[in-house]
């Protein structure tokens, strides 16, 4: 008998010690997605799931804004006009829209794809119906998304076919021969963050069935800019863009680069020649803007983001808009000019020294994120330039004055080619109409809505409002309307709210009009909203001594109040820190939580803390992540104490994107890793439940990420939550399956929250808004009392 009973003991530890290796096993096992081709057939497992979920018929409620709009990348005009202009925009991060009635109404006719971040469109000169589209903003900035390759309507936009690419993840310009529309030419500039082989100029001659590659550098340089000559279709010119983005730097010319540069084809793409006498030395060449008159197809422009310092006169601890510190001044835009088909180039801006300054400032500090230029098509000394504001020279580049009266960050114009007059413009704030050449302007703010959210946050308030940040905006505030109905939820004007464009936000629950926020970096205030600006607001970043390191926050830097105590907050940039007095003195509590890795430290904050997250059950049970792939806990976070790493089990160096300590027991806590920087598009998502010593992948069928947000239901504990770059996903048994979770057009799902008194689930989307869900219908009404 004690033989048996010591047998079955073995037994059962054996068992359990394998049940431990294969969870182990299971989290190394899980494998990174950064094939093209292997993206899609998991994208056509999402959209598998998405017909046959059991709540695909929900409807996500568009709250707002209606009062501002987002990021346009490109514009295609239908010409000549009919009765009305027929236009076709699109969006950095929303797809493709379209208005048959110059801007009375749009249309959203591509937002159901794998990826609706646009780098360019194009229409066919021979049928107004087709119409290409190429995806993966080639503006690489802090909110830039990647594409999906390539497709094409040939019917206005009601089906649309994948035709390749998918691995080029940005797409920076397609052009259509003029006479025969099988012909295409696609410039690809390459993955965002890692080196890759499909980059250059892509060519096909059967209509997008096959591409050839016929412009190639190497794996760090890609084609950020193509034009044809309006006489001559065979001969086109490309610029080359040789660039390194890291984690902790924008792209910048890096010691040794020599690949940008302009290059001319005469014979379709079968040679090319390099064509820079006149500009810059290579070593100084960034992005470059190309085009060609069409008046006399002689002359071409390049905007150049020129390398070259300009002067040094900034003072040591002086900082640029960001608060970053200021190096030389750079020449920055520079506009040449070819006279001879780009055999040779001459310098025709900042000539004076008014000029010269004048062009300093043009694209700030960001030249990169812009490079757009346009000639007149009826005028070849007539061009704009598109950074900061949209510029126009009627000398051919001598001198420019900027067009008021729009929103900033500019990347697109059409200009009529019937009617000079005539432009279209797209930036950082939608779209454009200008009927007297820039002078005044017409926008559709209040019908695109486009809005880039970074993350979402709510007040107690009756009715609620939600807060959140947006690209270029700035931050803002919404009322969540539920008086007609929770199915009828009316969109809305935002107001202005305390924060910049990349801010936290977490309002009091006892007092809606205290208002934490964080602005560029981790940057923190509090706001009084019931007092003037004067008497309310308040700066509480925690001050350093001399000898101690700068602090580095994250663009979205994460705080949280306890929610154990409201007056109790805790901040984190490298460390963690706390305050018992609602920010007025603070307490360093954790050790560098980063790798402090000093040969990653660039330009931007990075080794930083990206998500807080106190236990409900438990005061000072902290958790937090970081962009750098760390995961800590401390049981004692209201004192300074070391926290316990609990890394081990997730994927090495995987930007930890959000951490939740479960409300329904001590041990658990919930983690998801982005791979966004990676140009990973695996799906990460981690239980553990022994506070982080081991852990659980709850991906399960969730076939593509990157994911950017879990959470908890407020109301039953199995349903969890996340939020990915193509939707929201629900789970009802605690992540061991999935299911697609409402209409959502495909679109990225930065935050997500779920109201603890309301029971409304609001989603803050990086290019469709803040869209609201009543979770009655998931998780069956019940209502949750406490305010966390």
């Amino acid at each position: 008998m004690k033989t048996t009973i010591r047998i079955m003991k073995k037994t059962v530890v054996l068992f359990f010690i394998l049940g431990l290796a294969v969870q182990f096993l299971s989290a190394q096992k899980k494998s990174e997605v950064i094939d093209g081709d292997t993206r899609m057939d998991l994208f056509e497992k999402h959209l598998s799931m998405k017909e046959s979920s059991e709540y695909k018929d929900l409807n996500w409620q568009l709250i707002g804004p209606t009062n501002i709009s987002g990021r346009c990348t490109d514009v295609e005009v239908v010409a000549p006009r009919g009765d009305y202009y027929t236009i076709y925009v699109a969006a950095a991060s929303g797809g493709v829209w379209k208005t048959e009635n110059e801007g009375t109404s749009w249309t959203a006719i591509f937002d159901q794809e794998a990826s609706t971040t646009i780098g360019d469109i194009a229409l066919d000169p021979q049928n107004p119906e087709v119409l290409w589209v190429g995806t993966g903003e080639a503006n690489i900035f802090r909110s830039s998304m990647a594409g999906s390759g390539i497709y094409r309507t040939s019917d206005g936009g009601k089906t649309w076919k994948h035709l390749g690419l998918a691995n080029t993840l940005t797409i920076s310009r397609i052009l259509i021969h003029p006479e025969n529309s099988n012909i295409v030419y696609v410039a690809a500039s390459g993955h965002e963050w890692t080196n890759n082989k499909e980059r250059g100029v892509y060519k096909t001659v059967d209509g997008g069935a096959s591409w050839e590659k016929v412009l190639y550098i190497d794996e760090m340089t890609g084609a950020i800019d193509l034009v044809m000559d309006p006489t001559q279709p065979d001969v086109l010119y490309a610029a080359t863009w040789q660039r390194k983005r890291e984690k902790w730097n924008d792209p910048r010319i890096e010691q040794g680069f020599k690949n940008s540069g302009i290059w001319k084809t005469s014979d379709a793409g079968k040679n090319w020649k390099s064509i820079n006498k006149g500009l810059p030395e290579a070593k100084f060449r960034g992005r470059i803007g190309i085009d060609i008159s069409r008046s006399n197809p002689n002359v071409l422009y390049a905007f150049v983001d020129n390398y070259e310092i300009a002067y040094n006169n900034y003072e040591a601890d002086e900082t640029d808009s960001y608060g970053r510190p200021k190096g030389g001044v750079i020449k920055g835009a520079s506009v040449y000019r070819s006279n001879d088909q780009g055999d040779s180039w001459t310098l025709v801006s900042g000539l004076t020294e008014d000029m010269k300054k004048y062009m300093e400032r043009h694209s700030s500090t960001y030249g990169w994120v812009f490079g757009q230029i346009r000639v007149d098509p009826n005028d070849e000394n007539t061009i704009y330039t598109m950074g900061l504001g949209l510029h126009v020279s009627t000398d051919g580049g001598k001198t420019f004055k900027q067009l008021r009266g729009m929103h900033g960050d500019h990347h697109g114009l059409w200009i009529d080619p019937e009617n000079s007059n005539y432009l279209v413009n797209t930036n950082d704030g939608g779209i454009y109409i200008s009927y007297d050449k820039g002078e005044n302007w017409r926008s559709f703010t209040d019908r695109l809505p486009l809005v880039q959210f970074f993350n979402i946050g709510y007040d107690m308030d009756k009715p609620f409002r939600v807060y959140g940040s947006v690209q270029d905006h700035g931050s803002f505030s919404g009322i969540v309307d539920l008086s007609r109905g929770r199915d009828a939820i009316p969109e809305v004007d935002f107001i202005r709210a305390p924060g910049g464009e990349g801010s936290t936000h977490a309002i009091d629950p006892t007092n809606p009009d205290i208002v934490y926020s964080a602005g560029f970096y981790g940057t923190i205030s509090r706001t009084n909203l019931s007092k003037s600006w004067e008497e309310g607001y308040k700066n509480l970043l925690p001050k350093t001594y001399k000898n101690e390191a700068p602090l580095r926050g994250q663009w979205v830097a994460p705080f949280i109040i306890s929610p154990h105590n409201n007056e109790i907050i805790y901040h984190g940039m490298q460390y963690v820190f706390r305050s018992e007095n609602r920010g007025d003195t603070w307490e360093k509590i954790s050790q560098d939580l980063s790798y402090n890795n000093k040969d990653k430290m660039g330009d931007i904050p990075y080794q930083t803390i990206f998500s807080l997250t106190e236990s409900p059950l438990k005061d000072g049970l902290i958790y937090a992540g970081t962009d750098d792939g760390r995961a800590y806990v401390t049981k004692h976070g209201y004192k300074y104490t070391l926290w316990t790493e609990i890394t081990e089990g997730l994927i090495k160096g995987k930007w930890i994107s959000r951490m939740v300590a479960s409300k329904y027991d001590l041990e658990t806590v919930y983690l998801t890793q982005n791979g966004k920087r990676d140009d990973d598009f695996a799906a990460y998502v981690w239980k553990s439940t022994d506070l982080g010593k081991t852990w659980q992948d709850i991906s399960a069928n969730i076939p593509l990420g990157p994911v950017n947000v879990i959470r908890e239901d407020p109301v039953d504990k199995n349903i969890l939550y996340v939020g990915t770059d193509i939707g929201v996903y629900v789970s009802k048994d605690q992540g061991k399956s999935w299911e697609v979770l409402g209409n959502l057009p495909s679109t990225y799902v930065h935050d997500l929250r779920i109201h603890p008194r309301d029971n409304v689930i609001v989603i803050a989307t990086h290019g469709r808004g803040i869209r609201a869900m009543d979770a009655n219908l998931v998780n069956g009404g019940k209502r949750q009392r406490r305010w966390y």
